[in-house]
């Protein structure tokens, strides 16, 4: 009688869980008290159809922290994740972590979420890497082609945000994302608008960029603002070094603060480097925005004209994510 009791009680939950869905307009509902039927993310992803092409798939996370190692496969397409304030996606393995076999599970290993799935779109959640300062460790590795990110946080030290997929497109709008060494890197092509890029200790880079030699365009900044922790030591980090040969990089409308070194742009211990990288500005501000220093195989473009947010993510299938 008792089981039969649990038995009814959890169908009533269920079907209220799915009403209540349907009237938030959401698909899912991601809840740790239990108050859902899904109480983790993976959970919930995975019951998002294989290739689901007409719709997106809209899963509401309700706050929390969730301690999660998290895989959105290829075959999820349009996936949405929405986040309550309070949302914190986690985890702690970094390049020395072991994995089964006691091998290191390096760089890309150590990501706490991994996004393959196109049209992926995040809002209002926090990615964190809890591993603290111990070398590379990955708060979100994104391989998805058009990855939308809007007031999503990036937590982490070292190699934060990978930018991983090949040409691949990725915008990012309204975010928080620190770290210490090459804290944004990667291969994709990726616009920043209006977003937060914190250095949490002296020296480092803000970027790494691996920028295929056949691609128009890398990393995009707009009208982004380089902040530092206090103890962070003036003109000590740099804006960007390229990961390989033709990385390419260009801020335009940010302010910088003191921390940014005056010469800005680092070779990599490779002169051959300053031939093929790309590194431009226009209009930078704030203490670290003067660019009297700057490295003389850099750029300080005389407009914006070539670098409307359209263009630089159109692609061959047009695709704007700020329509």
């Amino acid at each position: 009688m008792k089981e039969r009791l649990l038995f009814i009680l959890s169908i009533l939950l269920f079907c209220s869980t799915m009403q209540a869905m349907e009237s938030d307009g959401y698909d899912l509902v991601v809840a740790q008290d239990g108050s859902s039927y899904y109480t983790t993310v993976q959970a919930a992803i995975n019951a998002v159809p294989d290739y689901r092409k007409e719709e997106a798939t809209r899963i509401y996370i309700r706050k929390g922290i969730y301690k999660e190692k998290i895989v959105i496969a290829t075959s999820k397409e349009r996936v949405h994740l929405i986040g309550e304030d309070g949302v914190v996606i986690t985890y702690d393995d970094c390049a020395n972590t072991h994995n089964i076999f006691g091998e290191n599970k390096g760089t890309s290993g150590s990501s706490s979420i991994y996004i393959f799935g196109p049209d992926f779109v995040a809002e209002n959640i926090t990615f964190e890497n809890a591993a603290g300062p111990v070398g590379q460790a990955v708060a979100c590795h994104v391989a998805a082609d058009r990855a939308c990110f809007r007031r999503c946080r990036f937590l982490g030290f070292q190699d934060t945000l990978y930018t991983f997929g090949e040409n691949t497109r990725e915008y990012y709008e309204d975010c928080y994302i620190e770290g210490t060494v090459d804290f944004i890197f990667g291969k994709a092509t990726a616009v920043f608008y209006r977003c937060e890029l914190h250095s949490k200790s002296t020296g480092g880079y803000v970027t790494a960029p691996a920028t295929p030699q056949d691609c128009r365009y890398g990393y995009v900044f707009y009208d982004c603002k380089l902040t530092a922790d206090k103890d962070v030591k003036s003109g000590s980090v740099w804006l960007s070094r390229p990961w390989r040969p033709y990385g390419k990089a260009v801020f335009i409308r940010c302010d910088m603060g003191p921390h940014i070194h005056p010469e800005a742009w680092h070779n990599w211990g490779n002169p051959d480097n300053e031939r093929t990288a790309y590194y431009a500005e226009y209009q930078s501000r704030g203490k670290g925005g003067m660019t009297e220093r700057r490295v003389s195989w850099s750029h300080q473009l005389e407009n914006d004209k070539d670098y409307a947010i359209q263009d630089v993510l159109r692609g061959t299938d047009n695709w704007n994510p700020i329509q």
